[in-house]
């Protein structure tokens, strides 16, 4: 328990210092006495940087990755695999297909995004169970029929793109992954969906727990598997759809965050989503001001920067023994 708190203290202080870093640094440096003087009172200069651009930024990757992280802790909790992520497994690129063609052919329903995301990321997400389902629901048929989903969607972005080339200029953008570019009216939405979706994960930690027992396990004390299972992947879905309608594809953090909190924390999905909540938001600051800052004055996605963090540790899990999932 003293363990536990130990880790919640240090990763919550890690997130708070690098807020006021990501906040401080970039192409302009704010020097942290300005940045608290334009949080309180400042309207122009550095004080508009700070409050119109840098804090709706840095709130964005707060929320976006505590959503795409708790999505994957409790994707990974339905599939019993360590590998489930909603990129790999194609909820992020439902999410992106459906965004991309409103975006594209419908700019007047822009205020809609994340209601389109959401349904794209449901659709796939009934896609991969229908595939999935024979004679009941199993972990590996649904990581199967996930990778075959995305790929397939991945195959619809490009051709997407083919087709219109001419106007991909702000697509582009947000495909790649952009925290950038949010103003404050995005983020005021984004905090509401975000309290619903995490206060809707509370119930779900135990359902969680109860599927890590083994199905059989489960239904003799009296609950259906699948029927968690459904549950848990609306609410993933949820997390993951709206967070890619805002901010684009932005893959790995539902794949290496809950396995470094499972790591720390264990396996008591109680504490291992408000714990990965904070380590997901802490890692997407961090990677979206590495790519702020390292190619200055030119900025690298933060999606771009993720994949390149994410790739060799997605090898490093192929290799890693499993047999704490059960395989």
């Amino acid at each position: 328990m003293k363990r536990r708190g130990s880790a919640f203290l240090i990763i919550s202080t890690l997130l708070v210092i690098m807020i006021v870093v990501a906040i401080s640094v970039g192409s302009v440096s704010v020097p942290l006495d300005q940045v608290i003087d334009s949080i309180f009172s400042g309207t122009g200069g550095s004080g508009g940087i700070v409050r119109d651009i840098r804090i709706p930024r840095v709130i964005m990757g707060v929320l976006v990755g505590a959503n795409l992280a708790v999505a994957g802790v409790l994707l990974q909790g339905v599939m019993g695999n360590p590998l489930a992520d909603p990129g790999i497994t194609g909820i992020s690129s439902g999410a992106s297909v459906v965004v991309m063609l409103v975006m594209l052919y419908f700019p007047g329903a822009s205020a809609s995004i994340p209601f389109y995301g959401f349904i794209g990321s449901m659709v796939a997400c009934m896609l991969i169970y229908l595939l999935a389902w024979k004679n009941g629901i199993s972990a590996i048929r649904i990581i199967l029929a996930g990778v075959a989903v995305n790929a397939m969607l991945g195959g619809v972005t490009s051709m997407i793109s083919i087709l219109n080339s001419e106007n991909l200029t702000g697509v582009l953008s947000w495909l790649n992954g952009n925290l950038g570019k949010k103003g404050w009216s995005e983020v005021r939405m984004l905090v509401i969906y975000t309290v619903i979706g995490l206060v809707l994960t509370i119930p779900l930690s135990k359902s969680c727990n109860l599927l890590a027992l083994g199905d059989k396990n489960a239904k003799s004390l009296g609950y259906s598997p699948n029927v968690l299972r459904i549950l848990i992947s609306i609410v993933a879905v949820f997390l993951a759809g709206i967070s890619t309608a805002y901010v684009g594809v932005i893959g790995f953090i539902g794949l290496v965050v809950p396995h470094i909190a499972r790591m720390i924390m264990g396996t008591d999905h109680k504490v291992l989503i408000p714990f990965s909540a904070l380590l997901g938001s802490t890692m997407l600051l961090l990677a979206d001001t590495l790519g702020r800052t390292i190619t200055a004055p030119y900025e690298i996605p933060v999606g771009i920067v993720m994949t390149i963090i994410g790739g060799p540790f997605f090898l490093y899990l192929l290799r890693k023994d499993q047999r704490r999932y059960g395989h």
